[in-house]
């Protein structure tokens, strides 16, 4: 999902609320400020968690959200029918026992006993068959409608019953479900028509946590559903808090304001570490993530029907984008953006995909000669002595629009010295940070930009995201770049259904190596994920797993005050 980190990422108690709800009406949640949604447990006498971090949902819509930080919360509120650990193996959630017919092709789920939705009504197999369905008929999901490409029927031969029948045996069905969460039939059937514009304000879900209260760029409030049939939190809720500074989120930590911090500026990792009472921990990201810079490769024949479709005619040229990639220095970001924290980028993806990441492409290295040197054997010239190269025979001079998010940690920074080093290869850039949303807006699928800084958190199957690099994903908004290419899409296809492992892996390497040298991305780095908590106030932070991701349930769920 977009870190949307854009990929992705992370995040996720007034009682009184959810009990003035009925079972058979569901109330939006109210909303409160900051300062009452986060006041301290010692105020509160309650064992409330409290996180800070830089972004905010967009939307508590699973069907129409962008940002990562919307898929944290909804997989607090929702249940799926696979749980994704943070070793990166699957293990069933709803369903107790999963058989397969001999072809692949059938997929016979039974479920668990009770799961009940936070508005009293259970969780029956009804609730999954309509969520699957509804997911595949929604086209205009900007995620979601993905994972049912290959769902040819879905029923319910009873309540704990499940049958998925597949048109086709795919590789990775596990990796499908994980997203898919279930939604309550009796509130969900009646949004069919415009299920995108649904605000779900009242959020009623199934999970270890269910919503209490929202302000939106502020904070979610949740509060722990104590009878989860699997994973009954030993808190009392959590709460998001957004910050839009990063400073402020550092000095949140330090004063105790905030429990744990999903993210920080690097240079806050040596002095945090010194701090009392503070642990800093770091390692791969639960959800895989990737930093890219985007070019708008949008033409006549791409441009969705309302899109703007305005980027800088240069971006056209892959000689000019492979020459961008030569004049980007991804070692001094990292030393200096990332603190060290982080390795070179390759492609979109991340090498902590393991055996699909493509470790053999070899990159554009950094060489201002060449990078200066391919502009102008390909004509284009600085005419005028400004500095600045025009396209070839005169006309628009190569000023690129670089926009990234407000809420990045990385990127303002990254952006400057971006901007220096193409600056000596002749490309001229305009540096502006957009609000999340407004970025959004300009991206896809309206493509009104010249270059993005942003990034990507990742499926654990490489699937997703060599889909957005696809022609079909151009006018859904998933394609951010509006890269197409025929035959990187036609190996899209072949890869989804390839069920021997080694086959599939070739199919994704040579996917990598296209894309690589077509260039409608230049790959930075892929960072690490370093996050903080403090030592006084909750014990049985997960630190010792594989990734790092303290605000996912794995940790949420048993987490306990310090005694």
């Amino acid at each position: 999902m977009k870190k949307r980190t854009w990929l992705l990422i992370a995040a996720l108690l007034a009682a009184l609320l959810l009990a003035a709800c009925s079972a058979s009406t569901p109330q939006p949640a109210t909303t409160g400020s900051a300062e009452e949604a986060t006041a301290s447990t010692a105020d509160t006498g309650s064992a409330t968690a409290r996180i800070g971090w830089a972004g905010s949902p967009d939307t508590l819509n699973p069907g129409a959200a962008v940002l990562s930080e919307a898929y944290t919360i909804f997989d607090l509120v929702y249940d799926s029918m696979y749980q994704l650990q943070l070793d990166g193996t699957y293990t069933l959630e709803l369903a107790e026992s999963a058989d397969v017919s001999e072809d692949g092709k059938v997929w016979t789920f039974t479920l668990r006993d009770g799961f009940v939705f936070s508005d009293g009504e259970p969780l029956t197999a009804s609730d999954v068959v309509f969520s699957y369905n509804f997911y595949k008929a929604q086209t205009d999901f900007p995620f979601l409608n993905v994972y049912t490409e290959y769902f040819e029927s879905v029923e319910a031969p009873d309540d704990k019953t499940v049958v998925l029948t597949l048109s086709q045996a795919i590789p990775n069905l596990d990796s499908q479900l994980i997203f898919l969460f279930i939604l309550p039939e009796h509130i969900w059937a009646d949004q069919t028509e415009n299920a995108a514009e649904f605000e779900n304000l009242a959020m009623v879900g199934s999970g270890p946590f269910k919503l209490a209260d929202y302000a939106q760029n502020q904070f979610v409030s949740l509060e722990a559903n104590k009878d989860h049939p699997l994973y009954p939190p030993k808190v009392d809720g959590v709460v998001f808090q957004t910050f839009d500074n990063q400073d402020a989120l550092v000095q949140a930590l330090r004063t105790g304001q905030v429990d744990m911090i999903t993210e920080m500026p690097k240079p806050a990792v040596a002095t945090l570490r010194n701090e009392a009472n503070i642990a800093v921990v770091s390692g791969p990201p639960g959800s895989p993530s990737v930093a890219d810079i985007i070019f708008n490769l949008t033409n006549d024949g791409t441009c969705p029907e309302d899109g703007v479709c305005s980027g800088h005619p240069a971006l056209q040229d892959r000689t000019v984008r492979q020459a961008l990639a030569h004049a980007t220095d991804k070692q001094q970001i990292i030393d200096v953006v990332l603190l060290g924290f982080g390795t070179p980028g390759l492609t979109l993806i991340p090498d902590s995909l393991g055996v699909w990441y493509n470790d053999t492409i070899q990159d554009f290295e950094y060489d201002l000669d060449l990078a200066n040197q391919m502009l102008d054997d390909a004509g284009y010239a600085d005419t005028d002595g400004d500095g600045v190269r025009e396209m070839p025979g005169g006309g628009d001079p190569l000023t690129l629009r670089v926009n990234w998010p407000s809420d990045s940690t990385w990127s303002s920074r990254a952006a400057e010295i971006m901007s220096g080093t193409w600056a000596q290869a002749g490309v001229q850039t305009q540096l502006q940070a957009l609000d999340a949303d407004a970025l959004t807006s300009v991206c896809c699928p309206t493509f009104d930009y010249d270059v993005i800084l942003w990034g990507w958190g990742s499926d654990p199957d490489p699937a997703f995201l060599l889909s957005v690099m696809t022609t079909d994903q151009i006018p859904t908004g998933t394609s951010e770049s509006g890269y197409s290419n025929p035959e990187f899409d036609q190996l899209y296809k072949e890869q989804a259904v390839a069920m021997d492992p080694d086959e599939r892996k070739a199919i994704i390497w040579q996917m990598q190596e296209i894309a690589h040298e077509d260039v409608p991305y230049i790959i930075p780095f892929y960072d690490q994920n370093v996050q903080a908590y403090r030592t006084d106030r909750f014990q049985g932070w997960i630190t010792d797993a594989d990734k790092i991701e303290l605000s996912d349930m794995t940790s949420l769920t048993i987490i306990e005050p310090v005694q």
